[in-house]
């Protein structure tokens, strides 16, 4: 993810010509200001993702990466809930005809925090867990253990499907009056890159 920068220094007009040891200097607080103003960035990435054969069909297993910037923490404080969604997709390549989709499915996880409490409250569907910090809370937000995407007989045996997966901050679940000055807005811009990979169906799937 790409961070907006803003220069730590300027040059004037007319400046003599940077001993070497300052050059030095000049380009190593360059790179501190880079890599402060990347820490700040929000970031979510799929660090790996992985479909199992389980015992009553086919199961995901994901890693995320998941990181807010200080103005969404901040956001979150103040008793404003976000969004994030996990969304998954299977199909299969079809060189004749368009590919087909298999299966699909999405977890939506909504983050707030109770000032009454001092609790980080995350909540999927009916299910919820309170926790004390929001790095715990974003903590479970981070894994996917053995969530069913597909009945055993779904999928055929030594069928070669195509994978995708992504996490991001769904918007369109914020209040109004946020959403407008979300939009065009880098900071409120956060999520991962559609993840990506093959997945060809065990011989003895069937079984």
């Amino acid at each position: 993810m790409t961070a907006s920068i803003t220069p730590c220094f300027r040059s004037a007009p007319d400046a003599p010509t940077v001993p070497r040891r300052g050059l030095l200097s000049s380009l190593l607080a360059w790179l501190v200001c880079l890599w402060i103003g990347t820490a700040l960035a929000a970031e979510l990435e799929v660090k790996s993702a992985a479909i199992s054969l389980g015992e009553d069909g086919f199961v995901l297993n994901a890693e995320f990466r998941t990181e807010l910037n200080p103005r969404l923490e901040d956001v979150v404080s103040r008793g404003v809930p976000l969004y994030l969604v996990a969304e998954f997709e299977l199909k299969r390549p079809r060189w004749y005809w368009f590919d087909e989709v298999v299966a699909t499915h999405s977890v939506t996880y909504r983050l707030s925090y109770h000032a009454l409490t001092r609790q980080y409250r995350l909540s999927t569907g009916a299910l919820h867990q309170n926790f004390p910090s929001l790095e715990e809370a974003l903590g479970v937000v981070s894994r996917i253990r053995d969530l069913p995407i597909a009945e055993k007989g779904a999928l055929h045996p030594g069928t070669a499907y195509e994978a995708r997966l992504r996490l991001h901050l769904d918007l369109s679940q914020l209040p109004k009056p946020l959403q407008v000055t979300a939009i065009g807005d880098k900071d409120w811009a956060v999520g991962s890159e559609w993840h990506t990979w093959a997945y060809t169906v065990p011989e003895h799937a069937s079984k």
